[in-house]
């Protein structure tokens, strides 16, 4: 085709042998055949383009599906699920008239490429996809790993991905509450950025995605369309990362949380008054998807005016309108009656709206340009039918000798002198020092619902005021585990999150996942993938808790070297009432400390092996669900009996870890015993699973001890809180001041990344007063937060085009 002129579906009929670049576009030969057959004739170029992208890895699971079936047939179901796996988001209800909706989700190529767009999208995007579920956005958290800490492209990438989150979270307005930074070599060159947003909503208020009623109005809303991000899903997110990945500018989506803003208030008020069918955001594969999903999920089909979409760019072509993937768009089915009703909401926001076609009952998506067709296919064909791929899978063939090389042979230290140096030397180290570096660029109060937030175990909102009700949220992953044992490092990471959100007082309930690997093309990398699955299903259905969704992201390799594999495990729980909830930090003076569970010489994988050794090898601590449960059962009832003044979960650099962030939470020092039938070195630095730390107020310890004895958990006393000495000491071992324990612990992401700007952005209102709600308050936010429009500004702002921006 010459320049200006495009592909039709007649011109396709009347050239079948014209060659297409199909392979460029990642298609193999039998998909593309595949095609042909579907289609009867040769795909036009914007059809190619169209099953390209909805037929990529990001998109159809062509290459997880046979493994991802098992959530659904083993993890169990649950009266509370109100939507789940196959939805944008999953949804729990929490009351009669209350649910929330949360997922997690990546976006890692993109933020390596650009970190600060990558990440902001990142953002941008997942809570679009709880904005689609008829939810009000209410908090976020950021799973995140980067290369070595002191590697020169980490001083790259992590400063931009930090600033992408909170720019683009702190201007929505939504609290972070949560997350991780871990630094590990097997992420150089190909970090991960994880989001993760929870959204409430009325029970009675959850939407859909199907483009049911033939006649209906197809709405185009929010932000005008460019060339930002095409190719993000196909390119990005579907293929190896080689040595020119940051050149790929143009296949990263740009964001503008100001709008997305708008979008979120104009879809609110929208579902408040019951004016659309179904929506679904544009997010991944932009219209594409949108177009495909919502037909192929209500069995219809769409006649669209591509023309009649808001670009940026006059100069776009069909297929470039169709895959483009920017920013703060969502697709709304609406009643035709009720289109200047919507249209109206759109303006008073300062949204864009248009109407750019119909649904008919003909179960084709037709497509037009200029007045030709462009596309006429069965949107099922996109949305469901891709290829599904049983990949070749094989264990790694290092595997067994990795295994066999066990930290527990490694060199320990033996004297106190040591073990002090030991404690400091791990508060120090990149993944368990103050993260705070990190945090201090986040908003966790805004909104005023926030009850605990980093870096606390779990972040905790509150969701209704007038009860106290809440949710806690937490997401966890070890690579390392799960680098020894995919299957048991799935367990661990499930059972962190879950041990996590227990310590702040919470019952666990619900599950999603963001599963990070290679390439699915390496048999190693499948083996591994689908270990990690089984894993995570199967303790899935130990614990009684479902998976509500997830999302799958392969290809975080660069070249041959594939990353760690990394499944990031959230869980969701339900506190009745925040007023309960239990902070990490040592507060009480003379409470009890004491140690919940059973301790192993448990070293492998550990923090202590990699920090003091550079040690990978061995089996990850064992997993024990059983006893995760018991543990939950005890720290949620000793929570809302009072007995607890705080709790904190023990993983990574075991109690060692724990008493240092204990102790330095609340700047409360501690007189330690450690258990004379154990040896200092274990008992301080072994990673051994479900146990906690607590301290419990005098008075409280005889009816905490027999609630221990009910569920059979262990429990030994090991020390008292010392709110005077200003010390940790670990009796007969060491002593370490806590001014020297915090010069350890906070100094090293500032001498690595520089001190953090405290110049308030120019976006942002100075001196805006922070509210930090660790103890409720009724004078803080109302229900109506959640559930009501705002009002709309009497002055709405336009959007910006790209010549004004």
């Amino acid at each position: 085709m010459t320049e200006g002129t495009f592909d039709t579906v007649e011109q396709a009929a009347k050239t079948p042998d014209e060659e297409q670049p199909y392979e460029e576009l990642g298609l193999r030969e039998d998909e593309y055949q595949r095609i042909r057959q579907i289609l009867g004739r040769r795909p036009t170029t914007s059809e190619l383009a169209m099953y390209s992208i909805m037929w990529s890895e990001h998109c159809s699971y062509k290459s997880s599906k046979v493994h991802l079936r098992q959530f659904s047939e083993k993890a169990p179901k649950s009266d509370l699920m109100l939507a789940g796996i196959g939805e944008n988001a999953g949804v729990i209800r929490i009351s009669d008239e209350i649910a929330v909706t949360f997922k997690v989700e990546s976006h890692n190529h993109p933020s390596f490429v650009e970190p600060y767009q990558g990440a902001a999208t990142g953002v941008g995007g997942i809570v679009r996809d709880i904005l689609a579920m008829g939810a009000r956005p209410v908090a976020v958290m950021d799973p995140l790993r980067f290369g070595a800490a002191d590697h020169e492209d980490t001083k790259r990438v992590l400063p931009g991905v930090v600033a992408g989150v909170g720019g683009y979270g702190n201007c929505l307005g939504l609290p972070n509450i949560g997350g991780e930074v871990v630094f590990d070599p097997c992420y150089q060159g190909n970090p991960l950025v994880n989001a993760l947003c929870v959204g409430v909503l009325p029970v009675n208020r959850l939407q859909n995605k199907e483009a049911h009623g033939p006649g209906n109005v197809v709405v185009l809303l929010g932000a005008k369309t460019g060339r930002d991000g095409i190719g993000g899903v196909s390119v990005l997110a579907s293929a190896t990362f080689d040595s020119d990945g940051p050149a790929r500018r143009p296949s990263v989506q740009v964001g503008d949380p100001f709008i997305e803003k708008l979008l979120i208030e104009s879809c609110l008020e929208l579902y408040e008054r019951d004016l659309i069918v179904g929506v679904q955001d544009l997010g991944g594969a932009g219209l594409t998807c949108a177009l495909t999903e919502t037909s192929a999920a209500a069995g219809t089909g769409m006649d669209v005016n591509l023309n009649l979409v808001p670009l940026r760019e006059a100069s776009m072509d069909p297929q470039e309108v169709l895959a483009s993937e920017s920013q703060e768009r969502m697709l709304l089915i609406v009643d035709p009656e009720k289109l200047e009703e919507v249209l109206g909401v759109a303006e008073r926001w300062g949204v864009i709206a248009t109407a750019i076609g119909r649904v008919t009952d003909t179960a084709r998506l037709v497509i037009s340009w200029h007045g030709e067709v462009v596309v006429d296919v069965p949107p099922g064909s996109l949305a469901d039918d891709g290829p599904v791929y049983a990949r070749p899978m094989r264990e790694p063939a290092d595997l067994i000798l990795l295994q066999a090389d066990r930290a527990e042979t490694l060199p320990r230290p033996r004297s106190g002198v040591e073990l002090r140096e030991t404690v400091l030397r791990l508060a120090a180290s990149p993944n368990l020092c103050d993260k705070s570096w990190v945090t201090e660029q986040y908003d966790r109060y805004v909104q005023g619902n926030t009850i605990l937030a980093q870096p606390e175990n779990s972040g905790v909102v509150r969701i209704d005021e007038q009860t106290g009700l809440g949710v806690a949220l937490s997401v966890d992953g070890n690579a390392r585990y799960a680098r020894l044992d995919p299957y048991n490092g799935a367990k661990l990471a499930l059972a962190e999150a879950y041990r996590n959100v227990a310590t702040a007082g919470a019952t666990p309930l619900a599950v999603t996942n963001c599963l990070n690997f290679g390439s699915p093309e390496d048999p190693q990398v499948m083996w591994q993938f689908a270990e990690a699955v089984r894993g995570l299903a199967d303790g899935c259905a130990e614990l009684g808790i479902p998976v509500t969704g997830g999302n799958v992201s392969f290809y975080n390799q660069t070249g041959p070297q594939a990353i760690h594999p990394t499944p990031v495990v959230g869980v969701l729980g339900i506190m009745a009432n925040v007023g309960s909830r239990v902070p990490m930090g040592f507060g009480g003076d003379s409470d009890l400390i004491m140690l919940l569970g059973e301790t192993s010489d448990e070293l492998s994988g550990s923090e202590w092996a990699w920090v003091t050794h550079e040690h990978l090898g061995g089996l990850p601590p064992r997993v024990n669900l059983t006893r995760e449960r018991i543990l939950a059962s005890v720290l949620t009832e000793a929570g809302e009996r009072g007995h607890l003044s705080s709790a904190h979960d023990l993983s990574d650099g075991g109690l060692a870890q724990a008493l240092v962030e204990a102790t330095l939470r609340y700047d409360c020092g501690a007189n330690i015993t450690l258990p004379e039938d154990m040896n200092a070195f274990v008992a301080l630095f072994s990673e051994s699973t479900a146990r906690a730390l607590v301290s419990v107020p005098r008075g409280h310890e005889k009816a905490f001890t027999a609630l221990c004895a009910q569920h059979g958990l262990p429990v030994t006393v090991i020390g008292s809180v010392d709110g005077r000495s200003r010390a940790l000491d670990v009796r007969g071992q060491f002593t370490i001041s806590l001014d020297e324990l915090r010069s350890a612990w906070t100094g090293t992401l500032p001498s690595l990344f520089g001190e953090v700007s405290t110049e308030a952005p120019a976006y942002l209102t100075p001196n805006e007063p922070r509210v930090d709600l660790d103890e409720p308050s009724g004078s803080q936010g109302s229900q109506s937060t959640f559930f009501e429009p705002v009002d709309a500004p009497e002055v709405p702002h336009a959007p910006l085009d790209d010549s004004e921006a």
